[in-house]
C-alpha cells in the first residue's frame, strides 16, 4: 500500500494543474490515469501509425482561448517546460453557398473591413458587438479565476480596467436589468438584434453552439461571446498540438516530485469514518491519501459509481438522487473525424488563400443550418442530410504535426449519443456501430467536398471516432466532454449542484475539479487552480484567509493606481 498526502483521480489538464499547485505548496501528490497516456481530453496522438506514420492528431481540444484569460501558464511558468503558444490570424473562415465568406482576423478593424463588403451596417454593428462582449468578459473573468463562493478571491482579481468594464455592463439599474435580460435570451436572439446577413450570423451562431446547445437555447446568450474571445485574448494552439500543454504540465509535476501512474482505472474511493482516505484501482491496488482525494472526473460518476452508497447517504441523504435526477445532460456529443492529407484543403469557390486555413473553418450555411445540427442531435437524430461542421487544419499553423508536405484535418460533427430507434444496439447500447459511424463520416466529407473538392483526392488515411467511442475513451457520461451541460442553471455556484459547487463535497477530504466544476469545460486550467486554492484553504484556513485577503487588497490597490 502506497501513501500520499493527496491522490488525484484522472490526469486531465485540470488534474495536472491542481497537482502542480499542491506540489508547489509542499504536498506529496499522486495522479492516477485510466488511459495509457495522461491528458484526458487534452492529448495529441499518432492515430494512424501504419496508414499515415508521423501524422499527429488532437483527440479532442484544439483551439485555446480561455487559458489566456487566467494566470495558470504564467504562474506555473509552463514555458520553462516546453510550452509555446502559436497565435492564429486569421481566426475564422466560413464559406457560404453563394460564394461569399466570413473571414475574421485577430484585428477587429480588419474583420469589419471584410464584413463591409457585404453590409456596412453589419460591419459597424460587429465592432459594437465585440466591444460589448469583451467588456462583459473582462467583468466576468475575475469570477472564473476564483472559487465561486470566495468573495475575497473574486475581489482580488479585479483591477481598475475590470472594475470599469464591470460598471459599464451593470453600473446602473437599467444597465443591470438589460444585462440580465441579455443573459436570459439566446445567442440567436442577440445575433438577430445586431446583424442582417447570414454571412455574419451563421458563423457566430456556430461558435455560440460550441456550448453544445442550439443557438435558439434561451438563457445561453453568453455563447455569443465565443467570437469576441478570438479577437482578445486571441486564439492560440500549443506548438506540437494540445498534448504539448499536457506534456509541459507532466514535466512540471514530475520536476516537483509528483507521481503519475497510467493504466490505473479507479474503481472505488475509500471512505473511513466519513473521510476520504484513498482509492482502490481495478487491479485491487490501494493508494492511501492522508490529506485528501481530488476527483478530476464528474460528480455523477464519483458519487453514483465510486463511493459506497451508504457513505454518500451518511454525508447527504439527498445527494445521490439529486445527482441522478437534477443534473441535466442532453443527448448531444460529437463524432470526430481525423484526416491525414497530402496537401491542404482548397476552397476553390471562395477566393482561396492558404492563410484562410490558419484558424477555424466553419461550415455553417445559415443560423437555421446550425440550429438543425444541434436540435436533431438532442432528440437522437443524426443531422447528416446537410451536415454543419467545425474544421481545423492545424498543420497550416504548425507543420511539426505531420511529415514534410503532409497535413492533418480535424473535424467536429455534432451527433447524438443515443441514436433514435437504435437504442440497445451498437457500442454500449447507443446504436453506434462501425458501419454507421463511417457512413455518417462519408456524408460529412461529401459536404466538405462541396466547398473543398480535393478533400477526397488528397486524403491518405482517415480515423473516425463515434460518440460512443469518445464517451468510452474519456469515461464521460453520455459522451459529454463538458461533464455536464454548460447551461446557465448549471454554471458558477450551481455547477454541478449548489451544495458541491465550491469544489468541496459533504464527504470530508473529498474534492472535485475538472470540466464539471466552476467555471466549466474548455482548456483553461481554472477548475484545477481554483480547487487547489480551496484545498489549501482547508488545510490552514486562518493563515490562508489572511494571505488571500492581503493579496486581494494589494491587487485592488495596484489596479487602482497603475498607470
Amino acid at each position: 500500500m502506497s501513501t500520499y498526502d493527496v491522490v488525484i483521480i484522472g490526469a486531465g489538464h485540470n488534474g495536472l494543474v491542481c497537482a502542480a499547485y499542491l506540489l508547489k505548496a509542499g504536498y506529496k501528490v499522486l495522479l492516477l490515469e485510466k488511459r495509457s497516456v495522461p491528458g484526458g481530453a487534452a492529448t495529441t496522438e499518432e492515430l494512424l501509425p501504419e496508414e499515415a506514420p508521423g501524422f499527429r492528431f488532437n483527440r479532442c481540444a484544439i483551439d485555446h482561448e480561455f487559458i489566456h484569460l487566467g494566470p495558470v501558464v504564467e504562474e506555473l511558468e509552463l514555458e520553462k517546460y516546453g510550452l509555446k503558444y502559436l497565435y492564429c490570424d486569421p481566426v475564422v473562415f466560413c464559406p457560404h453557398p453563394d460564394g461569399t465568406y466570413f473571414l475574421a482576423h485577430q484585428s477587429v478593424e480588419k474583420t469589419c473591413a471584410g464584413i463591409a463588403q457585404y453590409s456596412e451596417r453589419d460591419a459597424r454593428k460587429y465592432a459594437e458587438f465585440v466591444d460589448l462582449w469583451q467588456r462583459t468578459i473582462n467583468a466576468m473573468i475575475p469570477m472564473f479565476n476564483a472559487p465561486p463562493k470566495s468573495i475575497i478571491d473574486i475581489a482580488g482579481n479585479y483591477d481598475l480596467k475590470k472594475i470599469k468594464d464591470f460598471l459599464s455592463v451593470v453600473g446602473s439599474t437599467n444597465k443591470a436589468l438589460d444585462f440580465v435580460r441579455t443573459m436570459l435570451s439566446s445567442a440567436e436572439d442577440i445575433l438577430h438584434e445586431y446583424f442582417d446577413t447570414e454571412t455574419v450570423k451563421a458563423p457566430l451562431a456556430r461558435l455560440a453552439a460550441e456550448m453544445s446547445v442550439p443557438p435558439s437555447q434561451k438563457n445561453l446568450a453568453i455563447g455569443a461571446m465565443m467570437m469576441a474571445m478570438r479577437h482578445h485574448p486571441g486564439m492560440a494552439r500549443p506548438q506540437g498540438g494540445t498534448g504539448a500543454l499536457t506534456a509541459a504540465l507532466v514535466k512540471l509535476v514530475q520536476a516537483l516530485g509528483g507521481e503519475i501512474l497510467t493504466d490505473q482505472s479507479v474503481k472505488q474511493i475509500l471512505i473511513d469514518d466519513g473521510k476520504a482516505v484513498g482509492v482502490r484501482v481495478a487491479t485491487g491496488q490501494e493508494y492511501r491519501a492522508t490529506r485528501g482525494v481530488v476527483s478530476n472526473i464528474d460528480a455523477r460518476r464519483v458519487f453514483l459509481q465510486l463511493v459506497d452508497p451508504s457513505d454518500v447517504d451518511s454525508a447527504d441523504e439527498h445527494l445521490r438522487e439529486r445527482l441522478d435526477r437534477r443534473i441535466v445532460n442532453n443527448n448531444e456529443t460529437i463524432l470526430k473525424i481525423d484526416l491525414a492529407m497530402s496537401e491542404p484543403l482548397k476552397f476553390i469557390h471562395h477566393d482561396h488563400k492558404d492563410e484562410y486555413l490558419i484558424g477555424s473553418v466553419l461550415i455553417a450555411d445559415s443560423v437555421k443550418h446550425v440550429e438543425i445540427a444541434h436540435h436533431d442531435s438532442s432528440i437522437g437524430k443524426i443531422p447528416d442530410a446537410d451536415p454543419s461542421m467545425y474544421i481545423v487544419q492545424p498543420t497550416m499553423l504548425d507543420p511539426t504535426m505531420a511529415p514534410e508536405g503532409g497535413h492533418t484535418v480535424w473535424i467536429e460533427f455534432f451527433a447524438p449519443y443515443y441514436v433514435e430507434n437504435a437504442e440497445g444496439t451498437g457500442l454500449n447500447g447507443t446504436g453506434w456501430t462501425d458501419e454507421l459511424k463511417n457512413k455518417v463520416a462519408d456524408r460529412v466529407v461529401d459536404k466538405l467536398a462541396d466547398y473543398a473538392p480535393n478533400v477526397k483526392t488528397a486524403t491518405i488515411a482517415r480515423a473516425v471516432e463515434s460518440p460512443a467511442e469518445l464517451g468510452e475513451r474519456l469515461g464521460s457520461y453520455k459522451g459529454n466532454y463538458y461533464h455536464i451541460d454548460m447551461t446557465l442553471e448549471q454554471m458558477v455556484f450551481f455547477r454541478p449542484l449548489p451544495e458541491i459547487a465550491n469544489y468541496k463535497t459533504p464527504i470530508e477530504n473529498l474534492y472535485l475539479t475538472g470540466a464539471g466544476t466552476h467555471p466549466g469545460g474548455s482548456i483553461s486550467g481554472m477548475p484545477g487552480r481554483n480547487c487547489a486554492r480551496v484545498f489549501l484553504h482547508a488545510q490552514q484556513p486562518f493563515l490562508q484567509t489572511f494571505r488571500d485577503a492581503g493579496s486581494s487588497i494589494k491587487s485592488v490597490f495596484d489596479g487602482l493606481f497603475q498607470k
